[in-house]
């Protein structure tokens, strides 16, 4: 359900921005789902080694589906991007635990091949959802992309009620609330800072001065507070271990650099080529097949290679992914944006299930909840915060190409706010074809301008790798 919602909304975005307008907003959508998602996660995790895994999964599930049938009926870009966040809410409850789960039912010889088939699940789910979305935006409505949550929701709900049994023993622990909130409103302050700045207010406001401030300020208070609680949100002496602090750290700049493609590429498809949703979504399909290939057979390798030596394979079909993203322009042939498309998903995949391997390699059944919720939470952090620094950076040059094109910036504004969304939307054929032309190549140039720089995150991930030690699963040590 997440991972079809997630593939189903960038899908769409191009045809929700042209039906609600905000081209300049539209990455809260995406972000205000991964936010409330990343606070939830290492409370629910904790939760779930208190009092079961079973009862919060089913409460994510819940408030996921109330979420989904809320977007449905949003009216404007503002209102889905609050219901997103309480979909976020459940999403922060779903994917730790079932993390957690696979790991808790599935003995040490068997998680490479299980933790493959969960990323593949993943995969696939977001194979259709592009294909499923695009089909209901063309042909029904986008509020129904949503909508079609609710049936799977419920069917997984009756299911895990039914047939999931779990152990009663559960380990009891603090949830470190302070912890939470600080870490989650300086995450917020600097999201804010991002989006705002340089369009509604300019770099050196005060209210943007005041927003970075305020994020740097609880983000001291965030460390000060996981130095001194008895359990923190975020334990420091996890990181102690080499193979849990490189994978996860490994995760964030992966998270944050496969966003900017997941929210770019329909964008670029829909705006730059002039294709309808249907298209942008058999674009994202061979993206997503590779990400399905790489995840299980990085599952597969687990135990005939290092996580090490899997993860720099990873690193360097990521880097080329995102080098040869960074060539496109409005004379690209589509085909060849499938094949780079399919290089950027099998360098993904990898980490879907050997980076959640890794994180839990050293930890006991008493930790794992812990371990698992933190290795997501901070790849859901990169996420949110490369959502929010790529959004900045493509509506920027955006902006300045504008201005360029249009050679005034009042000229400029005016395409910007009418045109622009419209290019997005069934009604572009009624743009006239030299301002079309103008705003479609201005879109292109900011699109791969953002690409070229979510090459550095893919290139400190592929540095970080090396600082994982030579680990790998030892299916002769079942004893241990």
């Amino acid at each position: 359900m997440a991972s079809m919602d997630n593939t189903i909304v960038v899908t769409a975005m191009g045809t929700i921005v042209g039906d609600l307008g905000g081209l300049d907003s539209f990455v809260w959508v995406v972000s205000a789902f991964m936010v409330a998602e990343m606070a939830g996660m290492p409370i629910f995790g904790k939760l779930s080694d208190m009092y079961g895994r079973k009862r919060f999964f089913l409460f994510g599930s819940f408030v996921f589906m109330a979420g989904s049938a809320l977007c449905g009926t949003a009216s404007s870009i503002e209102q889905l991007s609050i219901y997103r966040a309480i979909q976020g809410i459940g999403g922060g409850a779903l994917i730790p635990i079932a993390f957690t789960i696979i790991f808790d039912i599935f003995p040490l010889e068997k998680r490479g091949k299980i933790s493959g088939l969960f990323g593949a699940v993943f995969g696939l789910s977001s194979i259709f959802g592009p294909l499923i979305g695009a089909y209901i935006t063309d042909f029904i409505s986008w509020h129904w992309v949503f909508y079609i949550n609710l049936p799977l929701g419920l069917l997984s709900f009756i299911l895990i009620a039914m047939f999931y049994q779990e152990t009663k023993q559960h380990e009891k622990h603090h949830i470190d609330w302070f912890g939470a909130v600080t870490l989650v409103g300086a995450v917020v302050c600097l999201m804010f800072a991002l989006e705002l700045g340089g369009g509604t207010y300019a770099w050196d406001s005060s209210e943007i001065l005041l927003l970075f401030c305020s994020a740097a300020v609880l983000f001291i208070c965030f460390f000060l507070i996981e130095r001194k609680v008895k359990e923190p949100i975020i334990s420091f002496d996890m990181f102690k271990n080499r193979l849990f602090a490189g994978s996860t750290l490994v995760a964030l700049f992966y998270g944050g650099t496969f966003i900017s493609a997941t929210i770019q590429i329909p964008i670029f498809v829909q705006g730059v080529y002039g294709d309808s949703a249907t298209n942008s979504g058999l674009v994202l399909l061979p993206m997503m097949l590779g990400s399905v290939i790489s995840a299980q057979l990085g599952g597969f390798l687990t135990t005939k290679m290092s996580y090490r030596k899997i993860m720099v394979i990873s690193g360097f079909i990521l880097v080329a992914g995102f080098s040869l993203l960074s060539t496109l322009n409005i004379d690209t042939p589509r085909l060849l944006l499938t094949v780079y498309m399919i290089v950027v998903g099998l360098g993904v995949g990898f980490s879907f299930s050997v980076l959640s391997m890794a994180a839990i390699h050293h930890f006991g059944p008493e930790q794992r909840g812990s371990a698992t919720s933190t290795s997501n939470f901070v790849r859901s952090l990169g996420m949110t915060i490369g959502a929010s620094i790529f959004g900045m950076i493509q509506k920027t040059h955006f902006s300045e190409q504008m201005q360029t094109f249009f050679k005034s910036a009042d000229a400029a504004a005016i395409a910007s706010a009418d045109d622009a969304n419209q290019i997005l939307s069934s009604s572009r054929s009624s743009i006239p074809p030299d301002i079309l032309n103008r705003i479609t190549e201005a879109l292109s140039n900011s699109i791969v301008h953002t690409f070229a720089w979510a090459v550095l995150p893919a290139a400190a991930a592929l540095l970080l790798v090396f600082y994982m030690p030579n680990d790998r699963v030892n299916v002769s040590a079942k004893g241990k």
